[in-house]
């Protein structure tokens, strides 16, 4: 995964990320949208309430960017 420096970070639209108002995690491509979802429940100072909306923020890039997403039991 190529790593987003300040400047090119900016350029992205805040709907490009998956908790829009901090702009955290990025969904520009599958690898951002995989690492993403690893990490969504480790991102840190982001309301409970954001999160449902995060995860189907991430839901549709996996979908737009052919990443299958597996359910856990």
């Amino acid at each position: 995964m190529a790593k987003l420096n300040k400047p090119v970070r900016k350029r992205i639209p805040a709907t490009k990320f998956a908790f829009l108002n901090q702009r955290k995690e990025p969904l520009e491509n599958a690898s951002h949208v995989r690492n993403a979802v690893a990490r969504s429940g480790q991102v840190k100072d982001v309301s409970e309430a954001e999160r449902p909306a995060a995860w189907k923020r991430m839901e549709s890039a996996a979908k737009r960017f052919g990443v299958e997403l597996k359910k856990t039991a």
